[in-house]
């Protein structure tokens, strides 16, 4: 065990680096990476590697998104930075019908192997272009995994699993973790979608991913003095997601809080509760934000935002509907 003390975007930098220092064909592609990108998840690493491998570009998503599926497959593995998900926007095409397609429309004959970086979530007073959660239009399509790594390890381990890849893989890195810090074991190796189960509870099962997780596990130690003991389970990995863990847990605890930040309506939240629904036959119940843009105003975001009251609120609400039936 390697533990070092590291800020989400410093395990960022330090996965990268490895990958590159590794693999010569682990290039970088995006707007201002060559001054360490905007959240400094980048910085160092064109000065280490050099602008032919840290390339900046215009400012054009789709021209970089296409730009880093060509490199794919011609044989790199370009890691795309396309800032903000937000603007991921702008490449859609390139993103759904070319690098998440290409090995299935040409028998395998062409592989993209390309990391798609792509912020999500709130970022403070930046209002509706700039905060959006968009995995659940991401887990919707074939051919890509989507990640969302919640801890300076994650960081670590997930990017670099994500860098060894044979497809195309969208990375959702939230806005606001960044400066998070914590302990990384650099020697750690991931099992690929596999949840992290932060606390295990006998009365109700809290599923979250991303900056959510944080409001599952605050939510959990206030309903303990409620007298609800809460399992907290981190998905890591929105596609594919770990269902024998979360079923698991749903079978033994028959109570389901799904809980995360992007708008409830039609949210991946759905995807899992409906599954656990079906197979365990467990009471479920979903938290998100309301299908409203989030506004620049801090009273008007707040309310786009989902805190660790509103999950308690959400959990009592399940076992009061519960003791009500029956």
């Amino acid at each position: 065990m390697v533990l070092k003390t590291m800020t989400c975007a410093e395990a960022a930098q330090q996965a990268l680096r490895e990958a590159m220092a590794r693999d010569p064909s682990v290039v970088v592609v995006g707007e201002d990476v060559g001054r360490g990108g905007i959240f400094q998840q980048y910085k160092g690493i064109q000065a280490e590697f050099g602008p032919e491998r840290v390339i900046d570009t215009p400012i054009s998503e789709s021209a970089i998104a296409g730009v880093g599926v060509g490199m794919a497959l011609i044989g790199l593995r370009p890691v795309v930075e396309l800032r903000v998900i937000d603007f991921a926007l702008c490449a859609m095409d390139e993103i759904v019908n070319q690098a998440a397609k290409n090995r299935f429309m040409f028998g395998g004959q062409g592989r993209v192997p390309a990391v798609l970086r792509m912020p999500i979530g709130h970022w403070s007073s930046s209002a509706a272009q700039h905060s959006q959660s968009l995995e659940a239009w991401f887990a919707h399509l074939p051919g890509v995994t989507v990640m969302c790594p919640a801890t300076p390890q994650d960081s670590y381990t997930m990017l670099a699993d994500a860098l060894r890849g044979e497809d195309p893989v969208v990375y959702m890195e939230h806005k606001e973790l960044w400066a998070v810090s914590g302990p990384v074991d650099t020697a750690s190796m991931l099992e690929p979608g596999r949840a992290r189960v932060l606390r295990q509870g006998c009365d109700l099962t809290i599923v979250s991913w991303s900056a959510a997780v944080r409001v599952a596990e605050q939510a959990a130690t206030a309903l303990a003095l409620e007298g609800i003991s809460a399992s907290v389970i981190d998905l890591r990995s929105i596609w594919p997601w770990d269902r024998e863990t979360v079923l698991a847990d749903c079978a033994r605890t028959k109570n389901l809080l799904v809980v995360h930040e992007s708008v409830q309506v039609a949210g991946f939240g759905a995807e899992v509760a409906a599954t656990a629904a079906q197979v365990t036959g467990c009471r479920v119940s979903r938290l998100g934000a309301p299908r409203i843009p989030v506004g620049y105003a801090q009273s008007l975001e707040a309310v786009s935002r989902i805190r660790p009251e509103d999950a308690v609120r959400a959990a009592l609400a399940l076992f009061d509907q519960h003791n009500a039936v029956a």
